[in-house]
């Protein structure tokens, strides 16, 4: 059997955090195309629950960017520097998340938002960008400053943009039977 990685694999062993960007603008082209890549995500009861605020003005990017990450929220400053700044939201809906989370005790838009926001990262990732999670910010400023309504969950942000040289380095991971077991769990 062949074990050479597919493509696939060798765009996802590839990504990695970006946390140094050009000062380069990002193609619109190139934006929607990530946002297509994570409008095509599967979700609970196909309730697609994500919605995706970009900001690519620079200077509407620097005025959020002081006001995000400020204070406590410094350490991802780093963020103000991609040309994009994706604000990911979540519009959680009634039977999917709201009854689902209290029989489950799982919020399924969070898995959901999720997997669309890693669609969103490969597709930049085989566009050459660079992508950064970022979860440490300043959510009660973030919702001021867009007047984002209640019904809208702040669960993330993603910084967008073409990077510094990467590492070449592999990426530190678990084996295999660290992580996974078959027909039972070896503790």
């Amino acid at each position: 059997m062949d074990m050479r990685p597919t493509p696939l694999q060798e765009l996802i062993r590839n990504r990695r955090s970006v946390r140094r960007y050009l000062d380069k603008p990002v193609e619109r082209e190139k934006v929607l195309a990530c946002l297509e890549a994570a409008r095509l995500a599967p979700s609970a009861e196909n309730v697609q629950p994500w919605r995706f605020l970009v900001v690519d003005d620079p200077e509407v990017k620097q005025r959020f960017a002081a006001a995000a990450f400020s204070g406590i929220y410094s350490f991802s400053r780093f963020a103000a520097k991609a040309p994009v700044l994706i604000v990911i939201l979540a519009r959680p809906d009634l039977l999917a998340n709201h009854i689902g989370k209290h029989i489950q005790d799982i919020s399924f838009y969070l898995i959901d938002v999720g997997i669309a926001g890693e669609h969103l990262a490969l597709q930049a990732e085989e566009l050459g960008l660079g992508t950064c999670w970022i979860g440490w910010f300043n959510t009660r400023r973030t919702r001021k400053f867009f007047h984002i309504p209640r019904p809208f969950k702040i669960v993330s942000m993603m910084a967008l943009g073409y990077h510094e040289a990467r590492p070449t380095s592999e990426k530190k991971r678990k084996t295999l039977a660290e992580i996974a077991w078959f027909n039972r769990l070896d503790k």
